[in-house]
């Protein structure tokens, strides 16, 4: 008995009708990039290891997934270790290679190989899937496709607010409604400073990152499972616990900050951006949230999180501000600053609103009965005229049975069905179907066209 086909969790396939539905987000998120001045590129769904690791912090390297060596992959690995069965350490003899956790890091280590052929600033845009070896659940896939936009090689903040304009536009365009959640990792710094755990802001921002998904409590263990006192546990609860308007809420940051040089420097940013972000009258709101943290290392700056207002989804689109990504790969001093799209969240968000237009298909308008060879011999070249003026046309491959023709037609879809026999051909006309009225007349291909539209 043959054995059933299966996919791995936390992957899925897509119909040509759920295609047609991520081809207009993602033709719908590539235009806005594009309005604004951002190019493509395309990086491979492998990188080297020593690309990836280290760039996610603690939790996000065990989330890599390794790609075995080719051929014999244990001849070179040490007995000692595969006998210990330590596989943290054997990995680096037996894997090389891995598959993308995100574009950023990969976008980071092409600025370095190509910085003789790019312009600084640089503004690209990559749409491409990434891979985590996260534990499949609702809304969070292994393997999910990342729509980003970066701006590297400037250290404007008028960057920050055209990505939050792109935003606004991206979720205007797709009928979403969202709200920009928004945070500074110079001010989660100052906070740390502040408490007494300067050392541990890594810590800090990898724990109260979770706050929205597993509560207050449940952070404030983890925080002292990670090491903080319960001194400086308890000088956080009113820092994260901050409400009021962002206005309100950055008088009261400054005025806890005083002290840190570095999360006065954060709060200035925020306050800058928010002013810009304030003359727009964006559709979107925009609000100030210090239990933002984001737990990627690499951010430095302004820290962005998108969520769906009217969707239970965890956040569909984060990005922020990173001052040396770059540096690792050996070129200093390059500023960047970007955000991505969660493609996947965001065809999860509209399948379960219906959110798409009508005009959002991928079905054939026209299908040409095909009656014999000498029919389907002239219809070829009916299809061709309509096929130029923009109509999706089939001729059925076949000479079958008009039920079965019309079922095919009722099948996909198709609107509209062309018949064409002998009469037809003499009098250059077709018999035009419409599947979803019934009515039928006979029309010059002319005549036809604009009745299909």
């Amino acid at each position: 008995m043959a054995q059933k086909p299966s996919i791995p969790k936390g992957t899925r396939d897509f119909t040509p009708a759920e295609m047609v539905r991520r081809n207009f987000i993602f033709d719908t998120i590539k235009g806005v990039f594009q309005m604004y001045g951002y190019m493509p590129i395309e990086t491979p769904a492998m990188e080297n290891l020593d690309t990836l690791l280290g760039k996610y912090g603690e939790e996000g390297d065990k989330l890599l997934f390794k790609i075995l060596n080719s051929g014999d992959f244990l001849s070179k690995s040490d007995a000692a270790l595969l006998a210990a069965r330590d596989s943290n350490r054997i990995t680096g003899q037996i894997s090389e290679k891995g598959l993308r956790y995100d574009l950023t890091v990969p976008f980071a280590r092409f600025v370095v190989q190509h910085q003789n052929e790019i312009t600084l600033p640089f503004k690209r845009y990559q749409i491409q899937p990434v891979w985590r070896a996260d534990r499949p659940q609702k809304g969070r896939y292994r393997e999910f496709f990342q729509c980003d936009v970066d701006v590297v090689g400037s250290d404007g903040l008028i960057n920050e607010v055209e990505l939050i304009q792109i935003v606004d536009e991206v979720y205007r365009k797709l009928n979403i409604r969202v709200v920009v959640k928004l945070n500074n990792r110079k001010v989660l710094a100052g906070i740390a400073e502040i408490i007494g755990e300067a050392d541990r802001m890594v810590d800090i921002t990898v724990a109260i990152d979770k706050l929205d998904k597993i509560g207050l409590d449940k952070v404030n263990a983890e925080l002292h499972e990670r090491g903080l006192t319960p001194e400086a546990i308890d000088k956080l609860q009113p820092i994260l616990a901050l409400s009021g308007s962002n206005g309100e809420k950055l008088q009261s940051l400054s005025q806890i900050l005083s002290q840190s040089p570095t999360g006065l420097k954060g709060v200035e940013e925020l306050t800058t951006v928010l002013k810009m972000v304030d003359t727009l009258k964006l559709h979107t709101p925009v609000e100030l949230d210090l239990t933002l943290a984001r737990g990627l290392n690499y951010y430095t700056g302004a820290i962005f999180e998108v969520k769906a207002l009217d969707v239970e989804i965890g956040s569909i689109t984060g990005g922020g501000r990173y001052d040396d990504l770059t540096g690792i790969f050996g070129l200093k001093g390059v500023s960047g600053v970007g955000i991505s799209f969660g493609a996947d969240r965001i065809f999860d968000v509209m399948n379960q609103m219906n959110l798409y237009p009508d005009t959002v298909t991928a079905a054939t308008q026209l299908l040409f009965v095909n009656f014999g060879e000498k029919e389907a011999a002239h219809c070829l070249g009916l299809a061709t005229f309509f096929r130029n003026k923009g109509v999706r046309t089939e001729l059925y491959p076949d000479v079958a049975k008009m039920k079965k023709q019309m079922s095919y037609a009722d099948k996909k879809g198709i609107r509209f069905v062309a018949m064409v026999g002998e009469d037809e051909i003499n009098n250059n006309k077709i018999t035009l179907k419409n599947m979803v009225s019934g009515e039928q007349q006979t029309l010059t291909p002319e005549e036809a066209l604009s009745l299909i539209g």
